[in-house]
C-alpha cells in the first residue's frame, strides 16, 4: 500500500499521544479519548495535564528563552530551521492531513491543501527571520545617536481552535519562532494530535528543546492557567469572541500580558447586479461551506442587490445543492462533518430559530444521515431582517443569510452592522464600487471578486470584536517583539555638577 492510500481509511484502535515539555515526551494519570465526527470510533487518546505540568512547560521555555539557545542565534540560523521544518512537512503532508480529517472532520483533500498553506508559512517565516530590523536616529545632533531595536517578546502562549488546528497553528508557529521567542502550546482538547505531530518535526528539524513545548487539556483548567501565569509575557488566542474577553480579564488580573486575539466573525459577502453572477454565486457557495461553516472568516451574511437578488439565490440554490457532503477520507468530499456534537446541536438551533423569525428557507437546513458521523447540509435563507438572531451572532457552520441592498451606501451600512469585523468580500466589476466598499467596510481582511484567497506573507487579523493584533508575515513577527529605544553618547559628555 503506498503511503497516501495508508491515510485513507480509520484506524481500528485509538492512538495514545503524550505531552511535550523541554525536549521530552511525557505521559501523565488521566487522558482524554477522541472520536472521529465523521466515523463515531474512537481514533486518539491524549493526556489531561495538571497545572502542574503546565507550570513545567513555562519553566522550559522561560530557561530556553533566558540562556538565548535561540534568540541568541543569527536571523539566519533561525531561518534555516524553520526551512527544514517546511521540508518535513512536505514529507509527512499525508500522516498529518490524515489526522487532522479524523479529529476535525475535513475532507481529507482540504486538509492535504492546508498543509500545503502550513508549508508556506515555514518558508515565509524563514525569510522574515532574516529581515526583521530595528531603526536608526541620525537626527539627534552631533552628540548623541539614537537606535531602536526589536526584541523578542519572550514566553509566549499559544492557544489554539478545533476548527482549523494545524493551519492556525501554523500561521503562529513560524513567525513566533522567527522573532526568537519560546512557547508552550495550549491546542483544543478534541484536536490535539497535529500539534503534537509538530512537535516532532520541529524537533528533527534541529530546534532547541524547551523552545516549543505543548501541553494538553481543558480550556477551562490548562487555558485558564496558561492566560492567567505570571511568567507568560504574551499570550496568543484564536476562538470566539466571549473566550476572548475572558483572556483579557485574565491578562489584566496577572501581569499585564500583550494580547493576540483572533475572535469570531460574522462576515459580509456584498454582490453588486453588475458583477459576474455566476462566479459571485460559486465564491458564496464556497464561502458559506467550506469547512463546513467553521471557519471565523466564513462569509455568512450575503447582501445582494435587489434588482438581480432572486436570480441570484436560484443560482446560488443550485450550487449549493451540488455540493458534495460526505466521508472525510473519502477524496470525492467537499463538505465533511461537523466538528463537535454541541457544535452540531448549536447549528441546527439556529436553523430553528432562522425558521420561527420567518426567514424563508431556500434550500438545506436539515441532517444529513450516513449511517455514522453528524452533518448538516449547506444551508441557505432569504428575507432575512438585520434583527434576527441568524443574522447578527456566529452561528459556526453552513448556514448563509441573505439580505438585500438598494444603494451602495446601504450596502456598505448592511456589512458594517455588526460588532465584528474580521473579513469581507465584494463582487462587482466597477472598480470604483470596489475601491469604495473596500476603503469602508470595517475588516481587517477583505476580497474583490474572490474569496478566502491570499498567502502567509500577508497580515490576518480582525477589527472591532474580531480582535487585536496581527498574525503572518512579517507583521506577524513583528507582533511577537517590543521596541526598546537605545541612546548612545558620542563624544564627552556636559556634566550637570559642575
Amino acid at each position: 500500500m503506498d503511503q497516501k492510500n495508508q491515510f485513507l481509511s480509520a484506524p481500528t484502535a485509538a492512538r495514545t499521544f503524550g505531552f511535550f515539555v523541554d525536549g521530552q515526551w511525557k505521559d501523565g494519570a488521566e487522558h482524554f479519548e477522541r472520536t472521529s465526527p465523521g466515523h463515531g470510533t474512537a481514533v486518539t487518546r491524549t493526556v489531561r495535564c495538571t497545572v502542574d505540568d503546565l507550570n513545567a512547560a513555562v519553566a522550559a521555555a522561560r530557561r530556553a528563552f533566558e540562556d538565548r539557545r535561540w534568540a541568541g542565534l543569527s536571523g539566519a540560523a533561525r531561518g534555516s530551521v524553520l526551512l527544514r521544518v517546511a521540508e518535513i512537512l512536505r514529507r509527512r503532508r499525508d500522516e498529518i492531513a490524515y489526522w487532522e480529517a479524523l479529529e476535525n472532520g475535513k475532507p481529507i483533500s482540504q486538509a492535504r491543501g492546508e498543509i500545503d498553506h502550513c508549508i508556506a508559512c515555514f518558508e515565509v517565516g524563514a525569510g522574515a527571520a532574516r529581515m526583521l530590523h530595528g531603526d536608526s536616529f541620525n537626527s539627534l545632533g552631533d552628540d548623541l545617536f539614537g537606535m531602536v531595536l526589536r526584541e523578542p517578546i519572550g514566553v509566549v502562549g499559544l492557544i489554539t481552535p478545533w476548527n482549523f488546528p494545524f493551519l492556525i497553528l501554523c500561521e503562529r508557529v513560524p513567525f513566533i519562532l522567527a522573532s526568537g521567542c519560546t512557547m508552550v502550546v495550549k491546542p483544543s482538547e478534541v484536536t490535539a494530535a497535529t500539534t503534537l505531530l509538530l512537535a516532532e518535526v520541529l524537533a528533527e528539524a534541529g530546534l532547541p528543546s524547551g523552545v516549543y513545548n505543548v501541553v494538553t487539556g481543558s480550556g477551562r483548567t490548562i487555558g485558564q492557567a496558561l492566560s492567567e501565569h505570571l511568567d507568560v509575557d504574551m499570550l496568543s488566542f484564536t476562538g470566539s469572541t466571549a473566550v476572548g474577553r475572558s483572556c483579557v480579564h485574565a491578562a489584566a488580573d496577572s501581569n499585564f500580558k500583550k494580547l493576540g486575539l483572533e475572535l469570531g466573525g460574522k462576515n459580509p459577502i456584498i454582490v453588486f447586479a453588475d458583477s459576474d453572477l455566476e462566479d459571485a454565486a460559486d465564491g458564496a457557495a464556497f464561502g458559506i461551506s467550506f469547512n463546513t461553516g467553521q471557519c471565523c472568516v466564513s462569509s455568512s451574511r450575503l447582501i445582494v442587490e435587489r434588482s438581480v437578488a432572486v436570480e441570484f439565490e436560484k443560482l446560488l440554490v443550485e450550487k449549493m445543492k451540488k455540493i458534495r457532503v460526505g466521508d472525510p477520507l473519502d477524496e470525492r468530499t467537499q463538505v465533511g462533518a461537523i466538528t463537535t456534537e454541541a457544535q452540531n446541536a448549536t447549528i441546527l438551533d439556529y436553523i430553528e430559530k432562522g425558521k420561527a423569525a420567518g426567514a424563508k428557507l431556500l434550500t438545506g437546513g436539515e441532517v444529513i444521515d450516513l449511517g455514522r458521523g453528524q452533518y448538516i447540509a449547506p444551508t441557505l435563507f432569504s428575507g432575512v431582517s438585520r434583527d434576527m438572531a441568524i443574522a447578527r451572532d456566529e452561528i459556526f457552520g453552513p448556514v448563509l443569510c441573505s439580505m438585500h441592498f438598494d444603494t451602495v451606501e446601504e450596502a456598505i451600512q448592511l456589512a458594517n452592522d455588526t460588532v465584528y469585523g474580521l473579513a469581507a468580500s465584494v463582487w462587482t466589476k466597477n472598480i470604483d464600487k470596489a475601491l469604495t466598499v473596500s476603503r469602508r467596510v470595517r475588516a481587517g481582511r477583505f476580497w474583490v471578486n474572490t474569496i478566502m484567497a491570499g498567502g502567509p506573507e500577508m497580515p490576518l487579523g480582525g477589527f472591532k470584536q474580531s480582535g487585536w493584533g496581527r498574525e503572518a508575515g512579517i507583521y506577524g513577527v513583528e507582533e511577537y517583539t517590543q521596541v526598546k529605544s537605545v541612546h548612545v553618547e558620542i563624544g564627552k559628555r556636559t556634566h550637570w555638577i559642575a
